[in-house]
């Protein structure tokens, strides 16, 4: 079961993992290990995605998810096969937690008075410097 958090809870059923040989640096080992895992997840059909959060997850994975609606997750990172499973599902949670969350309404808001009064103070000095320009340029 992955835990996300208080609301979502996915079973490990709903994964499918495969195993590959991985890249780089291992040994001897290497060339008969498949370490190398897949993680893939039917993110538009699984029922332990709330609605509100799937659609979320859709709208900011556009491209970590392919035609048939999976969201494909690699990790090589270690050299144990065991690792990268946990690495995969701790990809696929910090996923979702950065969708979990609504994002917050905007409300408008209006600039202060002293900032207004800063502003045009500022627009005041330039436009007086650039004048006293004019003057001194002009009367040579």
């Amino acid at each position: 079961m992955l835990e996300v958090n208080h609301r979502i809870s996915i079973p490990l059923k709903e994964f499918a993992f495969t195993f590959a040989r991985s890249g780089g640096p291992g040994g001897q080992n290497v060339n008969k290990v498949n370490s190398k895992v897949t993680l893939h997840w039917d993110v538009t059909t699984s029922p332990s995605m709330p609605e509100d959060v799937r659609a979320r997850f859709l709208a900011q994975y556009p491209r970590r998810i392919n035609k048939e609606g999976f969201l494909v997750i690699n990790s090589e990172r270690f050299r144990d096969q065991g690792r990268n499973v946990a690495d995969c599902t701790n990809k696929l949670r910090d996923l979702i937690i950065a969708v979990a969350t609504p994002p917050k309404k905007r409300r408008p808001t209006r600039p202060t008075k002293g900032s207004k009064e800063r502003r045009l103070a500022g627009k005041r000095e330039k436009s007086e410097k650039k004048q006293q320009r004019r003057k001194s340029w002009g009367s040579e």
